[in-house]
């Protein structure tokens, strides 16, 4: 949206230097929301948001602790100052079609980009215009339910999230009910009923849970029920299921599903202030298993399976017993205390395969944290109760099976652990949605899920960038099919043992780390740590993986780079080279310190070997400035 807004606005996003402590001093030093003594970490923050038009001023600025900010950030951004650019188009786009073709209409929508918000939108759009009367919104778990009135009731919308078929009506004070797909399924010809009383919007929350296959019930279900429905919404953030089953109400072209509108993590993440990034550390480690009935044991790396090795060397590396998940956990803690410095109430995620896996995982987390964490292991209203505490406390950890893939909305989780034998790409995406909600434009969280080195994850890690028609691309080429136990083998006969034995798993190294779509080495990470370290404090918001990616680029590491798998989302360029600037101000101010040179001279030295100055330079030229303060540092810090 360019134009007058856009030239308006103040596009320096950051307070600078002199005006961060003229805001610390305006403050006494102390938060000026709770009143507590800032630490280093504090944030300047815009009383008027920036993405709300708020100038980046001292006048417009306040110190407050990362905790109050990020709470002041948690409201729905759509609630205060309007629809965000996407779903303002959307909204169009819906009323342009009146609805879409057959009244069906699906949205396309990463998880945190507000697709609850913009649906119900729609919902208030449909009402005061007189085209619908009731509104039915069907979720996939019963948890959802709560989530949505709440969601509902906070834009003026009344919606039932008791409702049980036996009512036989909605009250006639509620503007609609909030239902589970079962429920539907177990009483169709009701709601077709109710949706032919009634002009009716029916919203389908994640609609890929729906097949038409012969085994599916819920397809079959929802078109009886809802095709005489007035208008239908569709929202999905995958739209396509694993055993390649169509979905109902959705347009397809050559079995492809056709979105009215299409808003997925990769349109979001190149936006900037909609969702975060996301890195992908992939830990290796050996796995032992033998199979039923013989004494040989099979041992191999997790980065060296194949098709046919993965099953047992995955399931061999996430048994409580061995020691590869033990030193996963104890990874992904560590970087959860790293987040917890600026975000004090960052969370973690454990995905677990089963129950009896989740309360090991929680065991061992609790033996080193000192903590236990909470534990949801079902879609049970205990289950939800619990996830709902955890969102809204400042525990940190959380372990959960599968429940939690989808829907959930946990906005302070950080970290995540990937400790499931479930590899569909479906459910891959689903759970990094998790991770990926922003709690305002001040957020500036890079979010880390730790999976295990192998294949199909890795490839999924580097293509969760891509747009959604990439990946259904990518879909289309390869076999679907329905994905089988584990522990079956399909080259012997039928027995009642299990076909392999789990005998053990070495502790987890670091593998690779996927971010931006490309994997970073070992080696690569290490030399980034480094230059981050002699330079003092990286700039707040400056990852490890960003500066491995830049120093690549530059040329200022030996590592071969890997063939680019997704296209990246960087930063603007004028962006990446201010923050390299501040990364080399800091690295020179070391060095004169080393030497008692003043930074003219060394900034003049440097000018020379060059050819060029900080001002004029490129961000390769600066870079390399940068590998060659590592060697002048090295040189007199040795």
């Amino acid at each position: 949206m360019a134009g007058a807004s856009e030239t308006s606005r103040d596009r320096r996003r950051a307070f600078n230097s002199a005006e961060r402590v003229a805001l610390f001093l305006a403050a006494d030093g102390r938060c000026a929301a709770c009143g507590q003594e800032l630490a280093p970490s504090w944030h300047g923050d815009h009383i008027q948001p920036w993405s709300g038009g708020g100038p980046t001023d001292v006048t417009n600025g306040q110190a407050l602790c990362p905790e109050c900010n990020l709470k002041k950030g948690q409201g729905s951004m759509a609630d205060v100052f309007g629809l965000r650019e996407w779903q303002q188009e959307a909204r169009e786009r819906y009323h342009s079609r009146n609805g879409g073709a057959g009244g069906s209409f699906l949205v396309v929508a990463t998880p945190g980009a507000g697709k609850t918000t913009f649906a119900l939108t729609i919902a208030k759009d449909l009402i005061d215009q007189g085209v619908i009367e009731k509104l039915v919104v069907v979720v996939p778990t019963a948890h959802l339910r709560r989530q949505w009135s709440d969601a509902a009731n906070k834009n003026g919308v009344q919606l039932d999230h008791r409702f049980v078929n036996a009512n036989g009506v909605v009250g006639p004070d509620f503007d609609g009910v909030v239902v589970t797909y079962q429920t539907v399924a177990s009483e169709q010809m009701l709601w077709r009923k109710l949706c032919s009383m009634r002009r009716t919007l029916v919203i389908f929350d994640e609609i890929h849970h729906a097949g038409e296959g012969d085994e599916q019930r819920w397809g079959p279900a929802l078109k009886a029920a809802f095709d005489g429905a007035a208008r239908r919404l569709l929202l999905s953030g995958t739209p396509f299921r694993t055993d390649g089953t169509p979905i109902p109400f959705v347009e397809y072209e050559n079995k492809r599903a056709v979105p009215g509108y299409n808003y997925d993590y990769g349109m979001a993440l190149a936006d900037g202030g909609v969702v975060r990034p996301v890195v992908f550390p992939a830990m290796d480690g050996e796995s032992k298993w033998r199979r039923a009935g013989e004494m040989a044991v099979t041992s191999i790396t997790l980065a060296d399976t194949d098709e046919k090795t993965v099953p047992p060397a995955l399931k061999a590396a996430l048994d409580p017993n061995g020691e590869w998940i033990p030193s996963v956990l104890k990874e992904a803690d560590a970087a959860l205390t790293q987040a917890r410095i600026d975000t004090p109430d960052a969370g973690g995620l454990v995905v677990a395969f089963d129950q009896s896996a989740a309360r090991a995982y929680a065991a061992i987390l609790e033996r080193i944290t000192g903590e236990r964490p909470a534990i949801a292991v079902s879609d049970e209203p205990d289950s939800s109760k619990t996830i709902k505490g955890f969102a809204s406390d400042d525990s940190r950890w959380i372990v959960a099976v599968q429940m939690v893939a989808e829907g959930v909305d946990i906005p302070r989780l950080a970290v995540g652990v990937y400790a499931t034998r479930v590899r569909t790409q479906m459910f891959f995406i689903q759970v990094v949605g998790r991770f990926v909600r922003m709690r305002g434009e001040e957020d500036e969280t890079t979010a880390r899920l730790f999976i295990p080195s192998i294949q199909p994850l890795l490839s999924y890690a580097q293509a969760i960038e891509k747009t959604v028609d990439a990946v259904l691309a990518d879909e289309e080429k390869r076999v679907r099919e329905i994905q089988e136990s584990d522990d079956s083998d399909s080259d012997g006969p039928p027995s009642l043992l299990p076909a392999f034995e789990t005998v053990g798993s070495s502790a987890a190294t670091h593998h690779t780390t996927i971010a931006s779509g490309e994997s970073i080495t070992t080696e690569e990470m290490d030399y980034a740590k480094a230059v981050m370290s002699k330079a003092g404090a990286a700039p707040r918001g400056m990852t490890t993986e960003y500066v491995a990616l830049i120093l690549r680029t530059a040329g200022a590491t030996s590592a071969v780079p890997t063939q680019r798998v997704a296209t990246p989302t960087e930063a603007p360029l004028a962006d990446q080279k201010h923050e390299v600037r501040r990364l080399l101000k800091r690295k020179v101010g070391r060095y004169s310190y080393a030497v008692n040179k003043p930074h003219q001279f060394i900034h003049g030295e440097m000018n020379r070997h060059f050819g060029d100055n900080v001002k004029t330079a490129t961000l390769e030229s600066l870079l390399k400035r940068i590998a060659l303060l590592d060697c002048w540092l090295k040189e007199v810090e040795k």
